[in-house]
Order: structure tokens, then C-alpha cells, then sequence
């Protein structure tokens, strides 16, 4: 090896660190050459009897890094060194140095966890953290401690902060290279960029910008294959003829991949990637790069129990990362996609995954391991919420019960699916094997219509290939599906009883809580079996589909409200939901108010989830579900108490005595089922309770006891001396009655309640107020002289003696004529 690359400096500390700890954190900067010297460098150095494991955490990278081994080597692969990814190796017989993508070591390790014929693990690019990585390092760590102390590991990253990860592993040694990179110039945009404008729009500028100020090849960072696709087709008519575009995905077959990693002496290459290029590979004739500022992650809401893809501006360490890769080989420029002063609202790192994805896999694995996380050396913890709801959805699969991992759990670990697809190929058997393998890629359809059955046909040996091309976005990846369906078929168990399942019923297996059921209306809503409600574009084939099973989606519209939008699907009949989830199914009987109809409904319903099959009324309905129904539609009605009952409650707020019960209205909402249950026998909608009488109810609360007090604090009458009883209003500030003036003839004593004077409101023959009194004696000494001088003039057939102490109280008029 010629020792000419800035790792090669340090490379006997690491080995030194791995002698006397067995240990070690390597920092070094990208274009140091930790990637390809290291693992070298420990086979030369003798300290392995056994193989060197090096984790990648992508594709590409795992197998450039092997070929640049090898080269180094002047061997061919599969010799010293070989590579494992998925659905490929490329190993023999005497291989000391395999490089693998990070979920394989996980495999190994569960298989055996003493790793027999392994000596060192190194894992690269350890500052993306990714979930496989941090637990393949957990458990690695563990095995280390427990089972093999002779096991080497070294941790390699570009940006992580070292300090935490040395501590993690037993306060390993850190060694940090210089590395080698040439002066970067940082051309931001002198403003931010507008929202008006189209992101691929903006991306192409700047690189036809970088075009014209910079000589040298072009990495234009990308969110994902449709920024990279648009874009493309931007750029494709207005670039000089010496230029070539070459895309750069992890999905992109091999050889187009290298297409865009090799060197094109004669053209000036322009390479469309996506974070595939933010780490270990070196693109040799790269000198610019010009960076759209934005990331795609999955990221899980455990409010929804959903993940979805998200684009997100990059974090800082990811910026930096991706500047960087323009100064590998010689000076250069990277152009941002965003103003100075903008990178202050941006994070510092990228979230790990352990932190913002979906743990169901990671609980799998962790419940095969037989420990809870608590347990292991986890860089950070896993989110709180989607670890709950992980465990949650793994006992529900019946892969654990009481923490402990099931005959079936263990059936579905030992399959390189995600527990979802696991349990549909355990459940369904080699029928589902297409289906797990595209769900498992990327989609592959070129389509905005949400119906999978169309990359479903594509799957099929017998589909015309012609028919489908211009539906499926990449025959390469269609390929690459097709030999993992062929993969999962032959791990899949036989299962003859359920080989007439359809694909969405398989699909059903794997998400039943998405089962969907559309609502009525006529925008496309649908309501899954969950709770979740989701919506389909108005436009789709599937828009009129009783029935659906959602395997993907995307994020809510802004003109559909909150609801996230379906972005793949498959149609599924209701007898295929009663078939596979007979025993999911259950009835529900149910007493409730309806807003709507403003009435009590009583309903049996047939239901799987939150979804009804059916429906029936229910005549049986016990009278007590009935009046509890009520409550609540009284609870939105009000109470709408009759006169005599507001009457009673102001006589009970005059008596202002702790012995009696509250029945303020406040009071009595607070214990509608206390004093109104009881009486509620009959009443179940809104006219009902319109002629519904409390009084009753109102009086059962109050008691006989109370309610005999209470005439003699506060009557509800007042006995005029003719004998006619009048109400007693006491919802003023003091109690007070009306009647005419001629009733109350010969009253020498003004009216009383308890201590307090009644507020008589006197009335003349027309019963209009005449004299609002609190003493009536006084009243007939005082201005009563005055009233009759006007009221005789105004009625004069009515009495209107001069002494009205000395008359008879009256209601008669004298005889017409008289």
C-alpha cells in the first residue's frame, strides 16, 4: 500500500488502541481513507486469526468499498475481500475482509452470538445513525462484555461528536485524524429562496450557475428520485454539449451507479444524488457541489401509529458533510441553496433513527435477544412513544406475551421483513412473497393513481413486460423485485389452506388497523379500522371503493384538511375482511345521543375495528342505556327548566341553608344521573324532554323534610284575603308577588316572608302596575289618595273607597248601568 492518504498517519495509534483495549473510536474527516486503510491495515498488523466485519450503511458504499480493497490488493473480489448485501455476495473460501450492509450483522448476531470465526467488527460512517447500526453496535458491545472479550471493535465517523460513543464502549481510546481536504469556497444565495418559485426550478439554476463560474465535475445533492427525475428534465436542453447528467440513487441498478462514481476523462459530469453521496464514496472528478439544503427521512407520529417520508432542511454536521465531498481532490466551490443567514435556525446533527422511526423491527429483535433496551449500550434511547407503541403492535401480531417472544414471534424474526410483512408471509405463505418484495422497495410505479394492482401484475411471470412500461418508473428495480420475491418464496412457510387469498387480503394481514372503510359523503374520505381517518385524491380509480387496505401514506393537503392522504392501496371486498378476521369481528351494542338526528339512536353493529359492517336497530335496548343516552343529549339541549321548577330553585337559593341540595342549574348538570335518571323512563329525544315535567325528580332531590322546611322559609304562595293563591317570585333581590289593588282591600298588616316584606306590585282592573309597595299601610295613608283620584276617572265601575282598610276585598266590577 502507498502510505499517501492522511489516515495512514494514525493508523498505528488505532492499532496500538486495539492491542491494549481490544477498542476504538477513529474520527477522521471525509477524504481521510478511514474506509478503505482501516480494515487493511488491522489484517496486516496480524491481529485477527478470524474475518473482519465492516458495516456500511448503504449499498453502494459496501460494495465500492470492497472493490477499492480489493484494487489496493491487486486482487479480485471475492479473494481477501468480498461484500454481502442484500439479495448478493461476493465472497470465497479464503476471504479475511467481508463488507456488509448493517442489518446482515444483526442476522449474524442472532444466529449465534458468539460469532465463531469472526476476530473485529468495524462500523463505518457511525454518525448517520441509523437504526441497525446502534443496535448492531448494542449488541455487539454486549456479546464483547459477556461472551467474546477477545472480539475487536472499532466505531468510525466523520462528524459525531466521539466522546459519548468512547464512553458507551467502556471509555474506549478516540484517535482523530487531520484528514485531507482542500479550500472549499461557500457561495450562499443572497437571499432565501423564494416560495414561489419550484425547488427543482431553483436547483437547476444554480447549477447551470456553477456552470458557467466553475470548471470541474458537479454532485447536485437532492432530496429523492422525483427532485432528481424533475430536475433532470430541467436541465436536460440547456447544458453546453460537453456535459452529461448522471443520476446517483441507491435504488439505481449497479452499473449505473458506477456510471456516476467513475471518472469521464473527456465529459464534464454532472451527478444528480441524493444523501447516498454525503458519505464514504469519492467521486474523483467532483470539484463542485451545489446543495438543495434538504434531507428525506421516515419519520414516525406516534400520535397516528403512522410513518411517512418527510422533507426536511439538512442539519449542519449533513452541510458540512456535504461541502465537503468538493474538496476530496483539488480546491473547489459549493454553491447552497440557501442565505447565510439562515443556517442559524438549522440543527447541528440529523436525528438518529432510534429517535424519529418506526421501533417495531428493533422491539423483534430486541425481544429474540431476550432484553429490553434499558439493557443495552444505546446511544440514545428509543422514543418514548413509538417504543410503546412497537410493543403494542408486536403483541398484537402475537409475536410476544408477557415480554416474552412467541413460537410466532420467532417465526417472524427469522425473516428479513419488517414484523408487518413478516406476519403476512408467515400467515399467507409463499402467495405473499411479491407483495412483501415490493412493499419492501421503493415504488416502483410511475403512476399518481393510488391501485397497486398494477406493480402486482408487473411481478407476474406471466405479465407482458410491454404492458406495463409505461406504468412502472424503473424496470431495473422491477427486476430487483422480482428476485426478492423469489427469495421470500422459498423462506416462506407452505400454506395450501390459504393459497386462495388476494393480495389485498394479504395486505390485511399485515395492516389490519388499515383497513379502510369510506364515509358517506361525496368527497372521498375513508375511516380505518384503527380510527385514523385518511383521504383519497378525488380523482383516483379506487375513489368509489367501499373498502380498502392503505399500505402507504403521504402527508396531509392543504385544501383537504388534516387527513393523511393515500398514496398506495388495494380494493378489498367485505367478505374477504369477514374471511380472514372472523375473529376480530364483533358486535356492539350502543345506546347514544345523535346531534344530528337529536334523538336517542339505539344500534347493533356488526364491526371490525372502527369500522361497521353492519348495522341494525336495536329494539331491546334496556331503559337504563336508554336514559343514560339521554344525559347526554340533555347536556347539549340545556335543561329548559319549566316556570315552577326556576321558581323552586329561587326559593332554595333565598333559604341559603347547607341542609338543602344545589339545584342551581350548574348544580344540577354536575349530577344529571343522581336526581334525573330515575325519571327518565320513556324519553328519548328532544320533544320528549320539551314536555317532560322535573318537578317530580326536582322534589325526590330536595326531600319531603326539606321541602316542608321550605314553606316556612320561603312559601311558594301567598294567600290573598279572598283565599287565591299567587305565586311568589323570589329571583329578585326580594321576594315579591302581583295582584290588583282591590284585592287587598281591608289589609291592615303588609304581607311578610319570614323577617323579609314582600314586594307587592299593586295592579288597577287592566292589570297594569299602579304601585310597587314594601308597606301597605302606609301605602293606604300616603299616595292611595292620590291613585284613587285617577283611578276612579279610568275605571269607574270598580270600587275606590276613601278607606280602603275599611272595605272588602273584592275582584267584582259593579253592574253596567248602575
Amino acid at each position: 500500500m502507498k502510505f499517501d492518504l492522511p489516515i495512514d498517519a494514525v493508523l498505528p495509534q488505532v492499532l496500538d488502541s486495539l492491542t491494549t483495549s481490544g477498542r476504538v473510536v477513529l474520527q477522521a474527516p471525509p477524504g481521510a481513507g478511514k474506509t478503505t486503510r482501516t480494515p487493511l491495515a488491522i489484517l496486516n498488523a496480524g491481529l485477527c486469526r478470524g474475518k473482519i466485519l465492516m458495516l456500511e450503511p448503504r449499498r453502494l458504499a459496501a460494495r465500492a468499498a470492497a472493490e477499492r480493497m480489493a484494487e489496493t490488493l491487486g486482487e479480485a473480489l471475492g479473494e481477501t475481500v468480498g461484500y454481502r448485501i442484500r439479495g448478493q455476495s461476493k465472497v470465497g473460501p479464503n476471504t479475511r475482509i467481508e463488507v456488509l450492509t448493517e442489518g446482515i450483522l444483526t442476522r449474524m448476531l442472532q444466529s449465534d452470538p458468539e460469532l465463531p470465526g469472526v476476530s473485529a467488527i468495524i462500523f463505518d460512517e457511525f454518525h448517520e445513525r441509523s437504526l441497525a447500526a446502534d443496535l448492531g453496535l448494542a449488541l455487539a458491545w454486549e456479546v464483547r462484555e459477556t461472551l467474546r472479550s477477545d472480539l475487536l471493535l472499532v466505531v468510525m465517523s466523520a462528524t459525531l461528536d466521539t466522546e459519548p460513543v468512547a464512553k458507551l464502549i467502556g471509555n474506549a481510546p478516540i484517535v482523530t485524524s487531520a484528514g485531507r481536504s482542500y479550500p472549499v469556497e461557500i457561495i450562499h444565495l443572497p437571499r432565501p429562496a423564494s416560495k414561489d418559485v419550484s425547488f427543482e426550478a431553483q436547483a437547476s439554476s444554480l447549477v447551470l450557475q456553477a456552470v458557467a463560474e466553475t470548471k470541474g465535475g458537479i454532485l447536485v445533492f437532492l432530496p429523492g428520485e422525483t427532485e432528481i427525475r424533475r430536475t433532470k428534465a430541467l436541465l436536460q436542453d440547456r447544458l453546453p454539449g460537453n456535459c452529461i447528467l448522471r443520476p446517483l440513487l441507491g435504488n439505481l441498478p449497479f452499473a449505473e451507479q458506477q456510471l456516476a462514481i467513475r471518472p469521464e476523462p473527456h465529459l464534464r459530469k454532472i451527478v444528480l444524488a441524493t444523501a447516498i453521496a454525503e458519505t464514504s464514496l469519492t467521486i474523483q472528478d467532483v470539484r463542485v457541489v451545489v446543495d438543495g439544503g434538504l434531507a428525506r427521512r421516515a419519520r414516525y407520529d406516534p400520535a397516528k401509529g403512522l410513518q411517512r417520508l418527510v422533507t426536511e432542511r439538512v442539519s449542519k454536521a449533513e452541510a458540512t458533510q456535504r461541502t465537503g465531498r468538493a474538496g476530496r481532490v483539488a480546491e473547489g466551490q459549493c454553491y447552497r441553496m440557501w442565505a447565510r443567514a439562515e443556517e442559524g435556525a438549522m440543527p447541528a446533527y440529523a436525528p438518529p433513527e432510534i429517535q424519529i422511526s418506526d421501533l417495531a423491527p428493533l422491539a423483534l429483535e430486541l425481544a429474540q435477544w431476550g432484553t429490553g433496551p434499558e439493557d443495552l449500550a444505546f446511544l440514545t434511547e428509543p422514543a418514548p412513544g413509538a417504543w410503546e407503541q412497537a410493543q403494542d403492535l408486536l403483541a398484537q401480531l402475537g409475536a410476544v406475551r408477557d415480554g416474552r417472544l412467541t413460537r410466532h414471534g420467532a417465526a417472524l424474526a427469522k425473516l428479513p421483513l419488517h414484523p408487518r410483512l413478516a406476519q403476512m408471509l408467515v400467515q399467507a405463505g409463499e402467495r405473499a412473497a411479491p407483495l412483501a418484495a415490493l412493499l419492501s422497495d421503493r415504488d416502483i410505479l410511475l403512476s399518481r393513481q393510488a391501485d397497486l394492482t398494477p406493480a402486482l401484475k408487473a411481478l407476474s411471470d406471466h405479465w407482458d413486460t410491454k404492458a406495463v412500461n409505461g406504468k412502472i418508473r424503473d424496470m431495473a428495480a422491477l427486476k430487483r423485485i422480482k428476485a426478492e420475491a423469489k427469495r421470500l418464496q422459498s423462506l416462506a412457510p407452505k400454506r395450501a389452506a390459504v393459497s386462495a387469498l388476494t393480495p389485498a387480503q394479504c395486505l390485511a394481514l399485515a395492516y389490519p388497523e388499515r383497513v379502510a372503510q369510506r364515509r358517506p359523503g361525496t368527497q372521498p374520505r375513508y375511516i380505518m379500522a384503527g380510527g385514523k381517518g385518511v383521504i383519497l385524491a378525488a380523482d383516483d380509480t379506487l375513489v368509489n371503493a367501499p373498502f380498502l387496505v392503505v399500505s402507504e401514506l403521504g402527508n396531509p393537503h392543504h385544501s383537504t384538511g388534516p387527513d393523511p392522504k393515500i398514496r398506495r392501496a388495494l380494493q378489498i371486498a367485505e367478505q374477504d375482511i369477514r374471511e380472514i378476521f372472523v375473529q376480530q369481528i364483533t358486535w356492539h351494542d350502543s345506546c347514544a345521543w345523535s346531534k344530528r338526528h337529536r334523538r336517542v339512536l339505539a344500534t347493533r353493529s356488526e364491526t371490525f375495528g372502527a369500522i361497521t359492517l353492519s348495522q341494525e336497530i336495536w329494539t331491546q335496548a334496556p331503559a337504563k342505556a336508554l336514559s343514560e343516552a339521554m344525559l347526554e343529549g340533555i347536556k347539549q339541549l340545556g335543561l329548559r327548566l319549566p316556570k315552577a321548577a326556576q321558581l323552586l330553585q329561587a326559593r332554595i337559593a333565598v333559604a341559603s341553608n347547607d341542609q338543602y341540595p344545589d339545584i342551581s342549574d350548574a348544580g344540577l348538570l354536575a349530577d344529571l344521573s343522581g336526581w334525573l335518571m330515575p325519571y327518565l323512563a320513556g324519553v328519548t329525544t328532544e320533544q320528549d324532554w320539551k314536555s317532560f315535567d322535573p318537578m317530580p325528580a326536582l322534589q325526590a332531590l330536595i326531600g319531603w323534610d326539606n321541602l316542608r322546611r321550605l314553606e316556612t322559609i320561603a312559601p311558594a304562595q301567598f294567600t290573598t284575603p279572598l283565599g287565591r293563591n299567587i305565586a311568589i317570585d323570589y329571583s329578585g333581590e326580594s321576594p315579591a308577588i302581583e295582584l290588583r289593588i282591590q284585592e287587598v282591600f281591608g289589609q291592615t298588616h303588609h304581607p311578610m316572608v319570614g323577617d323579609q316584606p314582600l314586594k307587592v306590585t299593586l295592579l288597577s282592573p287592566a292589570h297594569r302596575p299602579i304601585q310597587v309597595t314594601k308597606d301597605i299601610p302606609g301605602f293606604w295613608t300616603g299616595s292611595y289618595a292620590d291613585v284613587r283620584k285617577d283611578m276612579r276617572a279610568q275605571y269607574p265601575r270598580h270600587p275606590w273607597p276613601e278607606d280602603p282598610t275599611q272595605a272588602d276585598p273584592t275582584l267584582r266590577a259593579k253592574p253596567r248601568k248602575t
